[in-house]
């Protein structure tokens, strides 16, 4: 995706405009229940046989690991994904930190030592995500939006990336769907505002398609 002029230009979210679209929020969140319902139904086959891999691999490790993220107006919520890592794998990140591949308020390196086997597989076809279709049915997050951010990443944004906190956050979005981990902080941050600036039913249905084909043909995640 090439962001070309455009990238170097600031958004600036219409904040009344989106306390104001009453319908589309309503719209959104009926779909995001009863997607996420079917959603863990359907996928329960799934869950079952990650939860199966990542226990042959470490017996003794939890399935899932929660985290802390912020969500709409930096509220605070448990972000649930299958772990990918090892059991210890946050008491080993600031051991990490000065191989970070990522500029901004975000930490990625390709190669994370942290990544199990099992997690490598799941993390490239986004399986680790699924457990997240619960935190949609509790309201916390949607099926599309921002990335759901870090306090610790939170605490070293800009007024600017702060905007990005103006919507409730989505298991995919526009980064997510497109440049996924090719691009920076900066560039996810454009990302994620442009889609809060064009966000409609029509603009999240193509991205959940955009979505489903990085499911079937990924690339990008680590």
């Amino acid at each position: 995706m090439d962001y070309g002029e455009d990238h170097a230009k600031l958004i600036a979210i219409d904040l009344d405009h989106e306390r104001h679209r009453y319908m589309y929020r309503v719209v959104k969140r009926v779909f995001d229940f009863v997607a996420s319902l079917l959603g863990l139904i359907l996928l329960s086959p799934v869950f079952l046989i990650v939860a199966i891999a990542i226990k042959l691999e470490d017996p003794k490790g939890p399935v899932f690991y929660s985290q802390t993220r912020l969500g709409r107006q930096q509220l605070p919520f448990k972000m649930y994904k299958f772990r990918s890592m090892i059991v210890n794998a946050d008491k080993l990140l600031k051991k990490l930190a000065d191989q970070n591949e990522v500029d901004g308020a975000m930490f990625k390196i390709k190669r994370d030592p942290r990544v199990t086997n099992v997690g490598r597989f799941i993390r490239k076809y986004s399986l680790d995500e699924l457990p997240q279709l619960m935190n949609v049915l509790l309201g916390q997050m949607s099926l599309v939006g921002p990335r759901p951010p870090l306090p610790r990443e939170v605490a070293n944004y800009t007024q600017y990336d702060m905007q990005r906190l103006a919507v409730k956050p989505g298991c995919t979005g526009l980064w997510q769907a497109t440049a996924r981990n090719s691009v920076g902080f900066d560039e996810m941050v454009y990302l994620d505002l442009m889609y809060i600036s064009k966000r409609g039913v029509l603009f999240d249905s193509f991205i959940l398609l955009k979505t489903l084909h990085v499911f079937i043909k990924p690339s990008g995640a680590y």
